[in-house]
């Protein structure tokens, strides 16, 4: 268990940096939300420089974090000044969209990703191997943007799937099940450019997992005795060669939400992304706070679960 604990301790300091550097990169950062105050002539100095007061802005950096810290560590993480609110009711439901949208993209590209890298694995040289290594480097060549608005234009030629969103106008006068069609039809184009982007790195990681396995000795003299050969692969082969995908597996969640980030906001998703571009271009600081640090507590999580993972597949990490 010392294992676990050490990454734990681990996962907190990254959050604790990662809190610090975003405080100073806003502190640094020209001027605040007040400022543009200053420019109206009907608002006088002496007001924005109380309002500054008030909020705590005109404090140094160092008092400002240790004071959101404390109230951090009781769950209160600050005011939003653009939408006159506590922070964490604002953040809550747009991070479970986010959320949604991230581990349904990252199980799709899984769910690809494993089957199609064992096979070219498998069939290293031949024309599915070529074929699987061709779309993979286009898809790697494709920025997410482009692949979003790609899946936009054909969602506006067909008119099978919405453009935008995450319900209906009309979704509450539904009933329960024609509500949840609703919501799967505006999620799938936002999860299927999230997991395009994501797929290439996956399958050629499985694939070049699978090529160090399969020439290793014990598979070849369990394919002398006729054990079939998609058993021999997701039986044995597969197996033997997870511990470096159990790794990726955290890398491809922080890679999820650092891209969603951009989906959302090109496909009008109501997740994290739009709500911190909004608050960055409106300065709104506690917002960009919490909205990177939450980004960054997903991050974390994804990375403490490959190690939970990790550590029960492998024996050798249990003996340490």
């Amino acid at each position: 268990m010392s294992y676990l604990a050490r990454r734990l301790g681990h996962a907190i300091l990254v959050l604790l940096g990662v809190s610090i550097l975003t405080f100073a990169l806003l502190k640094l950062a020209p001027g605040d939300y007040f400022a543009g105050m200053r420019l109206n002539p009907q608002i006088s100095p002496q007001t924005v420089t109380a309002l500054r007061h008030a909020y705590g802005l005109n404090r140094s950096l160092p008092v400002t974090y240790l004071r959101w810290l404390r109230s951090a560590l009781r769950g209160d993480l600050g005011y939003s000044f653009a939408y006159n609110t506590p922070v964490w009711p604002l953040l809550r439901s747009r991070a479970s969209n986010t959320l949604i949208l991230s581990l349904l993209a990252m199980a799709g590209a899984w769910l690809v990703a494993i089957p199609l890298g064992v096979w070219a694995a498998a069939h290293r040289g031949a024309s599915l191997d070529r074929a699987t290594s061709a779309g993979t480097t286009l898809l790697l060549a494709l920025p997410d943007v482009l692949i979003a608005l790609g899946l936009l234009a054909f969602a506006l030629r067909t008119g099978w799937f919405p453009t935008g969103g995450m319900a209906s106008v009309a979704a509450q006068a539904m009933g329960p099940a024609a509500r949840v069609r609703d919501f799967v039809l505006h999620l799938i184009l936002p999860a299927a450019a999230l997991a395009a982007g994501v797929l290439p790195i996956l399958v050629r990681h499985v694939r070049s997992a699978m090529l160090d396995v399969l020439d290793s000795p014990y598979l070849l003299a369990a394919r002398g005795h006729g054990i079939p050969r998609a058993r021999l692969l997701f039986r044995h082969a597969l197996p033997a060669a997870a511990n470096p995908l159990i790794s990726l597996f955290g890398v491809s969640l922080g890679t999820l939400l650092s891209g969603s980030l951009l989906i959302e906001v090109v496909m009008s998703w109501p997740g994290l992304g739009p709500l911190l571009l909004e608050a960055i271009l409106e300065r709104d600081a506690y917002v960009v706070v919490a909205a990177v640090l939450l980004s960054a507590v997903f991050l974390v999580a994804g990375n403490f679960v490959a190690d939970v993972l990790l550590y029960a597949a492998d024996p050798r990490i249990r003996a340490e």
